[in-house]
């Protein structure tokens, strides 16, 4: 009879299964345990590679922004901005709010003429908090421009540096800064629109040689810088185009080599005097071209000379007829003005612009002229533009 196994060899067997088991539960476990702590510290080293890469991308732009600013010398705005921000204030009077810039360590500070006139007590505010008053020193109602002045130990002055207005190019990117509705420390950034624009001031008399802008400008605007890439003043915030009293996409700025060709004189003598003609003139259209027998519609036509102005004296004639084109009345017969000082003038900005950039008054000029269908030059020595009537 076969011999059955014994109970104790069972056991033996049950115990050892059991062993393994466990041994392999117990396994299972370390591995799992390990392989989840392998995985957290795997993904503790992603999140940190990509913190690293971060980090590593964000050095590798300031890099590039830096070599950037170094080859071309542009700065990012918030560069700018920050470059800029203690140089900027508010002004403030008892007829209304504007803006102005340090221009030196002695507490001259350029704003617009518009900003002061009139006022009885003007206050200056620093973006540090201090509050100071100011006075008057010297004003130029034909281009806007005032320059006050502050004690210059009420706070550390930080003066702008004044860039090249006539190196602005349409397209180029400018800033405008200021006080927009008194909301103080604010940057608005646009292009350059137009240059060498004429506007027709409050007053009833028009500012020569402006920058228009399409950065946004404000009420509040007026007196503050208008900046380059270069973090250069390269113009003064003086008005807008709008039907409305706020922004709708044109601003004007007076450029900075006005403010460079008057900051002297604003200083030392209180004014500015302009060079002065003393004409009423059209610029020629294809119908005054036509009307007078011109072989291009281009150059200037004098239509009212003032007595006893430079122009009168030196013999330039206004118009003398008018003629009825297409239900309009065209002025005829005067002096066309196609040159001066051996520079082509296409139109009446071409004149003034040249006269208030490269002439004062007692300089002569030299005109070229049509008169009665013959070229001809007229010498003129400039006057001193009269205070607006």
């Amino acid at each position: 009879m076969p011999e059955e196994p014994s109970s104790s060899s069972s056991c033996k067997w049950i115990y050892a299964f059991a062993a393994i088991l466990i041994l392999l539960i117990v396994s299972t476990a370390v591995f799992a345990v390990a392989f989840l702590n392998l995985q957290t510290q795997l993904e503790t080293m992603e999140t940190s590679i990509t913190g690293q890469n971060i980090e590593i991308e964000d050095l590798r732009n300031r890099i590039e922004i830096l070599d950037a600013v170094n080859q071309t010398g542009l700065m990012p705005w918030s560069t700018i901005y920050n470059q800029l921000k203690d140089s900027v204030v508010l002004v403030q009077t008892n007829l209304g709010l504007g803006s102005g810039f340090v221009h030196d360590t002695n507490g001259h500070i350029i704003t617009n003429h518009h900003v002061i006139e009139d006022a009885d007590a003007i206050q200056v505010t620093f973006l540090d908090g201090n509050i100071t008053s100011a006075n008057v020193i010297g004003t130029d109602i034909y281009s806007d421009l005032a320059v006050i002045k502050v004690d210059p130990e009420v706070t550390a002055l930080h003066p702008v540096v004044l860039g090249s207005s006539s190196e602005l190019i349409v397209g180029e990117p400018v800033a405008a800064m200021g006080n927009p509705f008194g909301l103080s420390d604010t940057l608005t950034v646009g292009i350059v629109s137009s240059v060498e624009r004429t506007l027709d001031a409050a007053g009833g008399y028009v500012i020569i040689d402006v920058i228009q802008i399409d950065a946004a400008v404000n009420p509040g605007n007026s007196g503050g810088p208008l900046v380059n890439l270069k973090g250069q003043v390269v113009g003064v915030n003086t008005a807008i185009q709008s039907e409305t009293g706020t922004f709708t996409g044109i601003g004007f700025a007076i450029p900075s080599d006005t403010v460079k060709r008057e900051i002297g004189d604003l200083i030392e003598n209180g004014d500015y005097r302009h060079p002065w003609l003393g004409v009423s003139a059209l610029d020629v259209d294809l119908s005054i071209a036509d009307a007078m027998g011109l072989e291009k519609p281009q150059g200037v036509l004098i239509v009212d000379v003032t007595e006893g102005s430079p122009a009168d004296h030196a013999g330039i004639r206004g118009t003398d007829q008018n003629v009825t084109l297409d239900g309009q009345i065209i002025p005829i017969g005067g002096d066309v003005i196609t040159g001066i000082d051996g520079l082509p003038a296409r139109r009446m900005a071409d004149l003034v612009v040249h006269m208030e950039r490269n002439t004062s008054p007692g300089d002569s000029v030299v005109f070229d002229i049509i008169r009665d269908g013959e070229k001809r030059s007229v010498e003129v020595t400039l006057g001193e533009r009269p205070p607006p009537s």
